[in-house]
């Protein structure tokens, strides 16, 4: 059986098709250029996805590229690359157990107790996980995507946090502002 090396804190990067290092702790540019690929779990995210659907239903690597997906609409699968790395590492961590299902080989995971309690430990974060993937790719759901002003609204965003960031460091008290300042947007929004 193939081990991936796992350095500081699990962290392992691995070069996708194109020899681009990827974060096995994150979302990666899925197979069909997933809208930018932009990180769409986040640090550490997919581990959540990947036990949340391997507790609905025990399945083999592919099915959860494919799970993942759908849930997407279509508009971004992580790699190979990613996905099976994040599960040796929740193999090793003792989360999931592996069976090998059929003639070819392919591995088929299930959770186990501790990756239940891990899941339970972190429900709020799986949650989040979980509904992120029902909104899509940034918010942008299946159908539609989001209004234009929004996307402007959100693009404009970017841009300004780009350019502070980039400029002079920030003091101590510049920070607690800075973030106080996308604490209270982020509050403002949870309330529309």
């Amino acid at each position: 059986m193939r081990r991936f090396h796992l350095g500081h804190f699990g962290h392992h990067h691995c070069r996708n098709a194109r020899g681009e290092h990827e974060d096995g702790l994150s979302g990666g540019r899925g197979p069909r250029g997933g809208r930018g690929g932009g990180r769409v779990f986040g640090h550490g995210g997919l581990r959540f996805v990947l036990l949340q659907l391997i507790a609905d239903k025990p399945s083999h690597g592919y099915e959860l590229i494919k799970a993942i997906e759908d849930r997407l609409g279509g508009s971004y699968a992580p790699s190979p690359g990613v996905v099976y790395p994040t599960l040796t590492l929740l193999e090793e961590l003792g989360h999931l157990s592996v069976e090998t299902a059929d003639g070819g080989g392919r591995k088929r995971y299930s959770i186990t107790p501790g990756g239940q309690e891990f899941l339970a430990a972190n429900r709020e974060m799986a949650d989040a996980m979980m509904a992120r993937m029902s909104g899509g790719v940034d918010g942008a759901g299946p159908r539609g995507g989001r209004p234009p002003q929004v996307t402007r609204a959100i693009e404009n965003l970017k841009l300004a946090m780009r350019m502070r960031l980039s400029g002079t460091p920030l003091t101590e008290q510049q920070a607690h502002d800075f973030a106080a300042v996308l604490d209270s947007a982020a509050q403002q929004i949870e309330k529309i």
